[in-house]
Protein backbone atom coordinates (compact mmCIF):
# COMPACT_ATOMS: atom_id res chain seq x y z
CA UNK A 1 0.00 0.00 0.00
CA UNK A 2 1.10 3.48 -0.65
CA UNK A 3 -0.15 6.22 1.74
CA UNK A 4 -2.30 3.04 3.30
CA UNK A 5 -4.66 4.84 0.45
CA UNK A 6 -3.77 2.18 -2.28
CA UNK A 7 -3.24 -1.33 -2.95
CA UNK A 8 -1.25 -3.10 -5.39
CA UNK A 9 -4.05 -3.18 -8.21
CA UNK A 10 -4.02 0.74 -8.38
CA UNK A 11 -0.62 0.94 -8.43
CA UNK A 12 -0.32 -1.47 -11.04
CA UNK A 13 -3.27 0.04 -13.13
CA UNK A 14 -1.19 3.41 -12.97
CA UNK A 15 1.75 1.65 -14.44
CA UNK A 16 0.16 0.44 -17.26
CA UNK A 17 -2.15 3.66 -18.51
CA UNK A 18 1.23 5.44 -18.94
CA UNK A 19 2.38 2.80 -20.97
CA UNK A 20 4.30 0.53 -18.97
CA UNK A 21 4.79 -2.94 -17.79
CA UNK A 22 4.46 -3.52 -14.17
CA UNK A 23 5.73 -6.60 -14.31
CA UNK A 24 9.14 -5.72 -16.49
CA UNK A 25 12.30 -6.77 -13.98
CA UNK A 26 14.40 -3.96 -15.32
CA UNK A 27 16.23 -1.79 -12.50
CA UNK A 28 14.65 1.85 -12.80
CA UNK A 29 18.23 3.13 -12.73
CA UNK A 30 18.61 1.67 -16.27
CA UNK A 31 15.11 3.37 -17.50
CA UNK A 32 15.41 5.76 -20.45
CA UNK A 33 14.60 10.03 -19.85
CA UNK A 34 11.23 8.78 -21.66
CA UNK A 35 10.61 5.83 -19.46
CA UNK A 36 11.60 8.04 -16.42
CA UNK A 37 8.96 10.47 -17.18
CA UNK A 38 6.11 7.35 -17.59
CA UNK A 39 6.77 6.58 -14.70
CA UNK A 40 6.58 10.19 -12.73
CA UNK A 41 3.37 10.41 -14.16
CA UNK A 42 2.41 6.94 -12.72
CA UNK A 43 3.31 8.02 -9.75
CA UNK A 44 1.77 11.05 -9.96
CA UNK A 45 -1.71 9.75 -10.79
CA UNK A 46 -1.90 6.79 -8.29
CA UNK A 47 -3.93 8.03 -5.53
CA UNK A 48 -6.17 9.81 -8.17
CA UNK A 49 -5.66 13.34 -7.14
CA UNK A 50 -8.15 16.37 -8.24
CA UNK A 51 -4.86 18.46 -9.64
CA UNK A 52 -2.11 17.18 -11.34
CA UNK A 53 1.35 19.64 -11.52
CA UNK A 54 3.49 18.54 -13.92
CA UNK A 55 6.54 19.94 -15.33
CA UNK A 56 7.87 19.94 -18.83
CA UNK A 57 5.74 16.47 -18.68
CA UNK A 58 6.61 15.44 -22.46
CA UNK A 59 10.53 15.65 -21.90
CA UNK A 60 12.34 12.90 -22.61
CA UNK A 61 9.15 11.07 -24.65
CA UNK A 62 9.52 10.22 -28.44
CA UNK A 63 6.81 11.37 -31.18
CA UNK A 64 4.55 8.23 -29.88
CA UNK A 65 5.03 9.00 -26.28
CA UNK A 66 3.97 12.51 -26.68
CA UNK A 67 1.08 11.74 -28.66
CA UNK A 68 0.35 9.03 -25.97
CA UNK A 69 0.50 11.37 -23.26
CA UNK A 70 -0.96 14.01 -25.03
CA UNK A 71 -4.12 11.81 -25.13
CA UNK A 72 -3.69 10.23 -21.78
CA UNK A 73 -3.92 14.12 -20.20
CA UNK A 74 -6.53 15.35 -22.63
CA UNK A 75 -8.43 11.84 -20.90
CA UNK A 76 -7.89 13.25 -17.32
CA UNK A 77 -8.84 16.70 -18.48
CA UNK A 78 -12.30 15.02 -20.15
CA UNK A 79 -12.78 13.49 -16.72
CA UNK A 80 -12.76 16.99 -14.45
CA UNK A 81 -8.93 16.76 -13.53
CA UNK A 82 -7.52 19.91 -13.33
CA UNK A 83 -4.11 19.95 -14.67
CA UNK A 84 -1.05 22.46 -14.18
CA UNK A 85 1.51 22.26 -17.18
CA UNK A 86 4.61 24.42 -16.70
CA UNK A 87 6.01 23.49 -20.55
CA UNK A 88 8.12 25.42 -22.79
CA UNK A 89 6.00 23.67 -25.72
CA UNK A 90 4.10 25.85 -27.75
CA UNK A 91 2.57 22.50 -28.97
CA UNK A 92 1.75 20.86 -25.94
CA UNK A 93 0.58 24.15 -24.57
CA UNK A 94 -2.16 24.74 -27.87
CA UNK A 95 -3.29 21.07 -27.42
CA UNK A 96 -3.66 20.72 -23.56
CA UNK A 97 -4.31 24.18 -22.39
CA UNK A 98 -7.72 26.07 -22.02
CA UNK A 99 -6.08 29.08 -19.62
CA UNK A 100 -2.61 30.25 -20.93
CA UNK A 101 -0.44 32.18 -18.49
CA UNK A 102 3.08 33.58 -19.27
CA UNK A 103 5.95 34.18 -16.61
CA UNK A 104 8.54 36.89 -17.94
CA UNK A 105 11.02 38.49 -15.53
CA UNK A 106 8.89 37.55 -12.67
CA UNK A 107 5.45 38.77 -13.55
CA UNK A 108 2.77 36.11 -14.30
CA UNK A 109 0.30 37.20 -17.06
CA UNK A 110 -2.91 35.53 -18.59
CA UNK A 111 -2.40 34.64 -22.23
CA UNK A 112 -5.82 33.32 -22.82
Amino acid sequence: MLNNKIGKEEIRNSIKSVGLNPDDKKHVGKFSLGMMQRLGLAQAIMEDPDLLILDEPMNGLDKDGVKDMRQYLLDLKSKGKTILIASHSAEDIDVLCDTVCEMDKGKLEKIR
